[in-house]
């Protein structure tokens, strides 16, 4: 399955019914009067997050979709059925936005929740609604409402705990292989990953879901390389694991390299917390390790962890190092919680 994670898709929302111009006709019944429906109500267009889906390919396929519209009133006070609803349905960590990609409509990040998109039109009034005392015999019925149309943005935002960010070949992918089921293509060539990858981590009795992007280069906020658009996919993690290719001969440069493009991107982004790693460290003397964690030390103020994707050394302090940031983001969580029910004012 292609990887899609933005799509414009057009949508209408049904049209009501119009009302039916109906008099009763029996046998034996001189003044039978108006009898005729109201009609249907148009259809709405709904938005469902879905389980077991990952990626937006469905919208390239088909991009309008109509609901059905109100069917006419009938004589006999025969209301007209309403318009079929149109569902939309769109993966965990999908946002919805107006044509301008500004306005939010609707954030999804949980499985099951649904937001009505469009109405669809009133169903128009037969003349049997029109009756009165003075006016016993009314020819008119009101026209259905018309459906409404608009084109909006679907952008998915992946949900994971970590992300792993770096500049290419920083062994983002191998190090996502190392500690999850995750099966990312791996290979020596920059920009290997084209597109986000998510895999559970397992530690112990415990997990987390990790997030990889594509590689950062100088300049991708300005659309070098392949470009800073897959960063919206780590602004939902609450910690980054920022891998450093140990094998660069100046890794600060590096480091602040990907650092200002996680800037320019959007300060959330800059202050996220993050856990510094010196990575491919099997390629390196004891002497190269030793000077350039100091460097990296000075440029961070943070400790710097040493791993080998490829052996596995060090990994499994950078997963506990996650687990506990995100024990301590609970814990922190639920303290200002009870506090603010604590001091909640009751009459």
């Amino acid at each position: 399955m292609k990887f899609l994670d933005q799509a414009k898709v057009y949508i209408k929302s049904g049209s009501g019914g119009g009302g039916a111009v109906s008099f009763h006709r029996e046998k034996f019944i001189e003044f039978g009067g108006p009898d005729g429906g109201n009609g249907g109500r148009g259809g709405d267009v709904i938005a469902i997050c879905a389980e077991g889906l990952n990626t937006l390919i469905d919208f390239r396929y088909q991009q309008h979709f109509r609901a059905g519209t109100g069917v006419h009133g009938m004589g006999k006070n025969r209301t007209g059925a309403d318009g079929e609803d149109i569902v939309l349905r769109v993966p965990k960590g999908t946002q919805i936005f107006e044509e301008d990609q500004e306005t939010l409509i609707a954030d999804f990040t949980e499985v099951g929740q649904r937001v009505v998109l469009l109405k669809g039109g009133n169903g128009g009034f037969g003349n049997a609604y029109f009756k009165t005392s003075s006016n016993q015999a009314p020819r008119r019925a009101n026209p259905g409402q018309e459906g409404v149309e608009k084109g909006i943005w679907l952008r998915l935002k992946l949900i994971a705990d970590a992300g792993l960010v770096g500049q290419p070949n920083a062994g983002k992918s191998t190090f996502l292989a190392a500690v999850s089921a995750a099966k990312p293509k791996i290979a020596d060539y920059p920009f290997t990953t084209l597109h986000p990858n998510l895999g559970v981590v397992r530690i112990g009795e415990r997990e987390f879901v990790l997030a990889d992007i594509p590689g950062l280069i100088e300049g991708a906020s300005e659309g070098v390389g392949i470009g800073d658009r897959f960063l919206g996919h780590i602004e939902r993690c609450n910690i980054l694991i920022h891998l450093i290719d140990g094998t660069n001969e100046d890794v600060v440069h590096v480091y602040k390299a990907v650092r200002h493009e996680l800037a320019a991107y959007a300060d959330v982004l800059a202050d996220k917390a993050e856990i510094v790693v010196l990575n491919k460290v099997d390629a390196l003397t004891d002497e190269e390790i030793e000077d350039k964690v100091k460097a990296l030390k000075k440029a961070s103020k943070a400790e710097v962890r040493l791993v080998s994707g490829v052996t596995g050394a060090g990994v499994e302090q950078v997963l506990w190092d996650v687990l506990n940031f995100l024990d301590a983001e609970k814990a922190e969580a639920a303290e200002l919680e009870k506090r603010a029910t604590e001091t909640k004012w009751t009459p």
